[in-house]
């Protein structure tokens, strides 16, 4: 069971790594997917502008360009049903506006810059009106239709590599603005649903710039980063440095709902295994103290049967029945061996009883002094047939209390007869009594054998004995202080103990007061 449940828990945290870990990668790439579009787009914004500058200031000069014609292509067609003949030119025009260099860069003073459109013209003769060389365009032709407009790509070369040529050498500050990086950023990262804190920087050969956001700070784990500002060759010593410094929590939120299921039911498995392991350990306890209840029980029985047996033995002997003070000390015997096995049996239907809350427990306001003394006094014969003796030291000077006196005496008559018991020598018991509050302390304190902090915590277990060699060296079958407990508990006190291996024990009673 132990080692399904330990392969149960590995499997679960693998796949729960390996869950984290796709979700990271597909983090990583919409980062990337997403700073490759914002480079693009400020690539692009950037020669948009560079070339609006051009268009604004060509328009702003009012006149007309110089016009060439740098090359011009020439089609030619008959068709020989219709007798149609089709002219088609198409000439490349240079527009000199007179712009110099010296406009985007004092280092470019005396470069020219140009623009481009291509002229295109078709012309339909009808009708013969062009000889047969097609070489006279002297007639005027029946249909001319004509196109003019720029040369698209030769455009967008031209000014891709004039602008990044140009731009080159400009500061960052004047290519792009913080405002410009974050808006572009923010559009992008909405559209990729990373809806997550972002800050950025852009940094130049490995140093940070002003373009950046208030609290960026660098964290190889959560920070990725692109190339900005090509040049002509498509390199660039800017980076656009992206960081997400809740990247864990995002990545993690959208496995937390699986997360939390598979968590829940490994919790629930751990639950009931640790639920049936203790069931176990605690039947094989019950077993263990049920086998040491009945040897414990069976040997406070033996020895009055044993008793009794002998002493009808000895009353049937024709020599003694006729002795009166013989018989009457044997039938003595008989009724005290008696009287013991059902004090045994008592004790144990009373803890029964306690457990069910069928035992009827009516308390009264008394003065608990007079029932320490009458405790004392029910084993004062066996506290001298052992020569010890106790000493009470009543310093309490409030006693009264709510209890019961029946059991409340035999609370304190079981803590003095272990007391006895469990001394080696005289044994020797103190009594104290004192005010705490608004509790009265009982302590009685012997010079026994004493228990060791393990056997303290299960002092008050019902049926838990401490073993000292002899199963049996110590009479007594490990309920007077589970009935101790019960009674104290239902006088709304508590009790413990307090005690060192060899020195001795000390029982505390705490009982709250009548005010």
């Amino acid at each position: 069971m132990s080692i399904s449940l330990i392969g149960i828990i590995l499997v679960q945290l693998y796949w729960i790594n390996s869950s984290f870990q796709k979700n990271d990668e597909q983090f990583r790439h919409h980062a990337l997917v997403v700073l490759n579009n914002v480079s693009e787009k400020l690539n692009k914004k950037e020669m948009v502008d560079f070339y609006t500058s051009i268009k604004k200031f060509k328009d702003s000069t009012g006149r007309e360009p110089k016009q060439e014609q740098l090359k011009q292509l020439f089609y030619y067609e008959k068709d020989a049903n219709s007798k149609e003949i089709l002219i088609y030119t198409n000439a490349i025009v240079p527009e000199d506006f007179g712009i110099d260099g010296s406009f985007f860069d004092k280092k470019l003073k005396g470069i020219n810059i140009k623009d481009y459109t291509a002229n295109r013209k078709t012309q339909i003769y009808k009708d013969n009106s062009l000889d047969g060389s097609g070489t006279n365009l002297s007639s005027k032709p029946n249909v001319t239709i004509e196109k003019s407009g720029e040369l698209s790509i030769l455009d967008i070369v031209q000014f891709e590599l004039l602008s990044k040529d140009v731009l080159l050498k400009r500061p960052i500050q004047s290519r792009i603005s913080s405002k410009l990086v974050n808006d572009v950023l923010n559009f992008e990262l909405y559209k990729s649903e990373l809806k997550t804190p972002y800050e950025f920087a852009v940094y130049k050969n490995g140093f940070a710039t002003k373009i950046k956001s208030e609290e960026f700070r660098y964290d190889k784990c959560t920070t990725y980063s692109v190339p900005i500002l090509l040049d002509a060759e498509g390199k660039s010593e800017y980076k656009l440095l992206l960081r997400f410094p809740n990247k864990t929590n995002f990545v993690f939120s959208s496995m937390l709902p699986m997360t939390i299921l598979t968590l829940l039911f490994v919790v629930i498995i751990l639950v009931t295994y640790t639920s049936a392991l203790k069931q176990l350990i605690m039947q094989k306890q019950i077993s263990e103290i049920k086998t040491d209840f009945i040897n414990n029980m069976t040997h406070e029985f033996k020895t009055p049967i044993a008793t009794i047996n002998l002493a009808l033995d000895a009353i049937k002997n024709p020599k003694i029945i006729d002795d009166k003070d013989k018989v009457q000390k044997y039938l003595q015997m008989i009724k005290d061996e008696n009287k013991r096995m059902h004090a045994q049996v008592e004790n144990v239907l009373r803890i029964s009883k306690l457990e069910r809350n069928e035992l009827n427990i009516d308390k009264e306001p008394q003065e608990i002094t007079e029932y320490i003394e009458d405790a004392i006094d029910h084993v004062s014969l066996i506290l001298e047939d052992r020569e010890g003796e106790v000493h009470t030291h009543f310093n309490a000077t409030r006693t009264t209390v709510l209890l019961n006196d029946v059991h409340f005496t035999n609370v304190l008559v079981n803590i003095l007869d272990n007391a006895m018991k469990y001394s080696a020598d005289k044994p020797v018991i103190n009594v104290y009594t004192e005010n705490i509050k608004d509790y009265v302390l009982i302590k009685i304190e012997d010079n026994g054998i004493g228990m060791s902090k393990a056997v303290q915590k299960k002092v008050f277990e019902k049926f838990f004995r401490e073993h000292t060699g002899d199963l049996h060296n110590v009479k007594g079958h490990g309920l007077g202080l589970a009935y101790v407990k019960q009674i104290i508990d239902d006088h709304n006190g508590e009790v413990f103990v307090e005690s060192e291996k060899g020195k001795g024990s000390t029982f505390i009673i705490k009982l709250p007061l009548i005010n």
